[in-house]
């Protein structure tokens, strides 16, 4: 027995971080026979038709500051957002209804957005010279834009939010921009075969043990965590609670109640003509732990290293969703 076989065996049983063995990443059991594209396909149509309301994720919550503009784009809309003196979500169009500018480049003193460019004046109450705000939505992690002209569903008064685990929570947010539709974004999800091999860095001895069908449609998993040679075993279902949004919740074992909202929001065609899509990711972890409070006062530490690990997951789905893209575009 090696010295590491007798680390492992030596090693609590009951703690929340075992020891993962290493294994080559060739012979892990191969999924393709499991991951029918007949399951995903189905399971991504049904998801389609579910209501958005017309809402988009296009930021952070937290990226929204006091005091400065935020610009942004959401399927081909050039959009504003900023605080207003009580700290409330104001978003409206980027283009100033004067001569253009771009409002996004303004400034904002005591709530109130000014042009650069001739010092037009917008608190988003008021209508000035036909501009007028849009409707939107600040969830305390997320901020939410509604558009209507474009959305084409009914609209709804507040946009379709996932459950988030009750108490205290420690929220990460990741941003990343990829060449393609949210269809294929919410596809990759809809494949968590791929976890394994795809992402050996970070999932292992992952095992599907429902698929989705009409009466409960909804993948659940076991999948092991890893961080570097320890492993997190959990249980974990994925659904999709409106078209664009695809949701991870640990429904067992460590940090049950954590959710990782993955939340698919098109940008509109880049220069190539293409369509760009932002993939705006919320991880809102919980733990009972006694040590998730000691995790929570360092949260400025804590935090981006959430956000380096949801960007270095995307990055590779990235590849898979674009890759989608181009062979249903013919591409």
């Amino acid at each position: 027995m090696s010295i590491g076989d007798q680390f492992r065996d030596r090693w609590p049983k009951d703690w929340p971080l075992q020891l993962v063995p290493r294994a080559p990443w060739t012979q892990q059991r191969p999924t393709y026979g499991q991951a029918q594209p007949a399951i995903i396909n189905a399971a991504l149509e049904r998801s389609q038709r579910r209501p958005t309301g017309n809402w988009y994720v296009f930021a952070a919550s937290a990226d929204v500051r006091p005091g400065r503009p935020l610009g942004a784009r959401v399927a081909g809309v050039e959009l504003v957002a900023w605080r207003d003196r009580l700290g409330h979500l104001t978003v409206g169009p980027a283009s100033c209804p004067h001569l253009g500018a771009d409002l996004a480049t303004g400034t904002v003193s005591d709530g109130v957005l000014f042009c650069r460019w001739h010092g037009l004046a917008l608190d988003g109450k008021s209508c000035k010279l036909g501009w007028a705000a849009l409707p939107g939505y600040d969830d305390g992690v997320l901020a939410w834009v509604r558009l209507d002209d474009v959305g084409g569903d009914a609209p709804l008064d507040v946009p379709v939010i996932p459950d988030r685990p009750s108490g205290t929570t420690l929220p990460a947010v990741a941003r990343l921009v990829g060449t393609c539709e949210p269809q294929d974004i919410i596809a990759n999800r809809l494949d968590p075969w791929h976890g394994g091999w795809f992402h050996p860095y970070s999932f292992t001895r992952l095992e599907v043990l429902t698929t989705p069908t009409e009466d409960d449609d909804r993948f659940v998993v076991s999948v092991t965590f890893r961080l570097g040679r320890f492993g997190v075993l959990t249980i974990a279902e994925f659904t999709c609670p409106e078209a664009r949004t695809i949701v991870m919740r640990i429904v067992e074992g460590e940090g049950a109640g954590s959710v990782v909202e993955t939340h698919a929001t098109p940008m509109g065609p880049g220069p190539d003509g293409r369509p760009r899509v932002a993939v705006i990711e919320a991880v809102v972890a919980h733990s009972q732990r006694p040590g998730f409070k000691a995790a929570l006062r360092v949260g400025p530490l804590v935090t981006p290293l959430m956000r380096y690990a949801a960007n270095r997951l995307w990055r590779d789905d990235l590849a898979y969703a674009e890759r989608r893209y181009l062979l249903r575009s013919g591409g």
